[in-house]
């Protein structure tokens, strides 16, 4: 049986779909990209696409400031939280 499901990384929604899904405007998308948040693919003519994975982390990141946290904070909570995944990884290959 072929998996039909749409790869999560592959960037296919564009700025004002990818705002709608997360409730967001798309002045904060484009400002968490240029904070380094996150980093959606860009087509040859420059346009963003945002994929499922991108939509998880605008999530998260909303999730976050929900909580009181400044952009600061959130950057430095979702570079920790990727370390800890790494390090997950690595220990599930041994």
């Amino acid at each position: 049986m072929i998996d039909r499901r749409p790869d999560p990384a592959r960037g296919v929604y564009g700025i004002s779909v990818a705002a709608e899904l997360v409730g967001m405007g798309i002045q904060n998308l484009r400002l968490y990209e240029a904070r380094g948040l996150l980093e959606p693919h860009r087509t040859e003519g420059g346009t963003r696409r945002y994929s499922a994975n991108d939509l998880d982390r605008l999530r998260r990141i909303g999730d976050l400031l929900a909580a009181g946290l400044n952009l600061a904070g959130v950057s430095m909570v979702l570079e920790l939280e990727e370390e800890n995944r790494q390090l997950r990884a690595g220990e599930t290959r041994r």
